[in-house]
């Protein structure tokens, strides 16, 4: 069964996209079958696919819109050896083209349908706040991966972000549930970062994932060679971390 989860935060800087990029191509390296959906206007879930987004010839919107269909927006980030379906600014028209269309939070679900089971991962890159396309998302998943950076307004944003997800359970989705809280940047020498992490465990117990991202130069650097750092660098730390980590969604869900 494809699991489709929602990468997101409402705080920004976390590392969504990061984590949606190295995460999805971590995945392909275990021979899983992975899409990425960039549902952010930003688009830097794509061009850190290494795809130039201002040469799309279709793009999510268009998806969303209803004005293209998902195979003629797909297309492969060769980099990273997945699906992808890209983003560019014009994403942030849909806010306002969508507004008085009907099922207008199922638009994303409703595409999706056609191609999931091509897929055993479906990852959905969010954007840093709560509007229409990531409702889409939330609507669209069934778990919520949800990077939180080890710093002192985490846990006050955590807070909303759960709070958030309740109420789209409630309302349009009632299967969505959080897959995971996944600490990021993460430098053990630093005493604050400890004391966030504790507090992290203490809330939200089997919840934290045990996999920590750390702070890695060559992760950052990866982003502006268009690729994932699996294939930048294969040996540095951030590379390692997330293919712990996508060794630990495939125990959590038994794949």
């Amino acid at each position: 069964m494809t699991k489709i989860f929602a990468v997101t935060n409402q705080k920004g800087g976390v590392g969504k996209t990061t984590t949606c990029v190295n995460l999805a191509a971590s995945l392909v390296a275990t021979k899983r079958k992975v899409l990425l959906v960039d549902m952010d206007p930003q688009g830097h879930a794509t061009l850190g696919s290494g795809i130039d987004k201002k040469q799309l010839q279709a793009s999510v919107y268009d998806l969303l819109m209803g004005e293209a269909g998902i195979e003629a927006v797909r297309i492969t980030a060769e980099a990273g050896g997945y699906d992808l379906l890209p983003a560019n600014v014009d994403l942030a028209g849909a806010e306002v083209g969508l507004i008085n269309e009907p099922r207008r939070e199922r638009r994303l679900a409703e595409a999706l349908e056609s191609v999931k089971k091509d897929y055993d991962f479906v990852l959905i890159d969010c954007p840093p706040s709560l509007n229409l396309l990531t409702i889409n998302a939330l609507t669209a998943a069934r778990g919520v991966l949800v990077p939180v950076q080890c710093e002192y307004y985490a846990l006050e944003g955590l807070t909303s972000l759960l709070d958030t997800l309740k109420r789209v359970a409630s309302s349009v989705n009632p299967g969505l549930e959080i897959t995971g809280i996944l600490r990021t940047m993460y430098d053990p020498r630093n005493s604050l970062t400890q004391d966030v992490s504790n507090q992290l465990i203490q809330y939200f117990e089997r919840q934290v994932l045990g996999t920590v991202i750390p702070r890695n130069i060559r992760l950052a650097e990866a982003p502006s060679h268009g690729m994932p750092v699996l294939s930048y660098d294969p040996k540095s730390k951030g590379s390692l971390a997330y293919l712990a980590l996508a060794g630990e969604i495939l125990r959590r869900n038994s794949l």
